[in-house]
């Protein structure tokens, strides 16, 4: 090559790095400067940072891009911060019409924002499922008022839209796939997920309640309307977090969640646990949080449609384990697991469930269940369903204004 043109190539990787730089003092000086009620237009085109991009303090601000996939935010090769884009302590906040990429920790984060809305964002990972991805794709906590609309999720390696410790949910119109939670709802009040499509993910939807968190009890979390499908992409979560735990081949999974209502979901193709239904005490982790409550309470899984491919579950995961341990001759894993552990109250004198506790389940095309009496050891595994045969007052509706 002609020295001119090494020399012409230096100059022009030199003037790319210090326009990148440029570009993130420059957005990060939008982001400090916003004045309340303002809107925060990003450039279309790729743009690389090395840090955290942060709105703190800030009301009725938009932060909007051009498209997904035409205002890219690569963070790839991220020296500071953890988070991609950073949102705290704020007021009605819109993200819309863009993409995150490759951030060292979480997509996007906002945490105490009271009104949060994710409208056509796309938050992935580009290098495929691995464990030393980011957790989080989208990852509201800690806040009111939760919008997540016609958002993609990719490759994250805890759940890639989670809405965690939040009150007033909608999830919607929205796609999680190649994560290993597609879409979570944790320690969360009030919560409506519907219109979704979760695949090829190790779990597709998980319902979860845990210890050790500051809003202790979630509940009324409605799951309806989705396709959920062909979840079994092995697990790549890091070892010791809880979704490490989820065996591959699970649709949706309740864990230790109360007020729980799914309905009018196709549930295809998820090899291990279609649906399940377990309390914290099958982990067989300790509890320390003496407030926190491990069972699966008033759960109504009802008039959905599962198929589910003949063969054993996956023997990657505990369930696939134990199905090999209990169910005999063969036998086609069920479509529906419910673990059989109860919390002794929420049955009367006379050893029948409470009204308001039960675990109801009827109307489901392709139904068949097993209850795996856990708590006693496995020792009185059952395949009839007529215990579950009833009926809860559906949940109510939440009521979330989008921006």
């Amino acid at each position: 090559m002609k020295p001119y043109l090494c020399i012409l190539m230096i100059c022009l990787i030199y003037a790319q790095a210090w326009s990148q730089a440029d570009v993130q003092k420059r957005y990060q000086t939008k982001l400090i400067m916003a004045e309340d009620g303002s809107t925060i237009d990003l450039d279309q085109g790729t743009f690389t940072f090395t840090s955290t991009l942060s709105l703190q303090d800030k009301k009725r601000i938009v932060i909007r891009g051009k498209g997904v996939d035409k205002t890219v935010l690569s963070f790839k090769g991220q020296t500071d911060g953890a988070e991609g884009l950073r949102v705290s302590n704020g007021e009605n906040i819109v993200i819309e019409n863009l993409t995150v990429q490759d951030s060292k920790g979480d997509g996007i984060k906002t945490m105490n924002v009271k009104g949060i809305t994710f409208r056509n964002v796309k938050v992935e990972w580009t290098g495929g499922p691995k464990a030393e991805n980011g957790g989080y794709g989208l990852y509201p906590v800690q806040c009111d008022n939760v919008v997540i609309d016609q958002c993609t999720a990719i490759g994250a390696s805890d759940a890639g839209i989670y809405v965690g410790q939040s009150r007033g949910i909608v999830v919607k119109n929205s796609k999680a796939h190649h994560n290993v939670a597609g879409i979570e709802i944790e320690n969360s009040k009030n919560a409506d997920v519907f219109d979704n499509e979760a695949y090829e993910n190790t779990g597709g939807i998980l319902v979860f309640d845990l210890p050790d968190l500051v809003q202790k009890q979630g509940g009324n979390v409605r799951v309806f309307n989705n396709y959920v499908h062909d979840n079994n992409l092995p697990n790549f979560a890091p070892a010791g977090n809880i979704v490490a735990s989820v065996s591959d081949g699970t649709g949706l999974l309740i864990l230790a969640a109360n007020g729980v209502e799914v309905f009018n979901n196709r549930f295809i193709h998820n090899q291990s646990v279609n649906t399940g239904i377990i309390s914290y005490l099958l982990t067989e982790l300790p509890i320390k949080d003496k407030a926190y409550y491990p069972f699966s309470t008033a759960v109504s899984i009802h008039d959905n449609v599962y198929e589910r491919k003949p063969g054993p579950a996956s023997q990657r995961g505990r369930y696939g384990k134990l199905f090999e341990q209990i169910l005999k001759g063969g036998q086609e894993v069920p479509n529906i697991i419910y673990d059989g552990i109860a919390d002794p109250a929420t049955f009367d004198k006379d050893g029948k469930p409470l009204a308001d506790k039960r675990i109801c389940i009827r109307n489901n095309k392709n139904q068949s269940l097993v209850n795996l009496d856990a708590g006693r050891g496995f020792k009185n595994v059952s395949l009839d369903a007529a215990a579950f045969d009833c009926q809860l007052a559906p949940l109510k509706a939440t009521a979330v204004n989008a921006r």
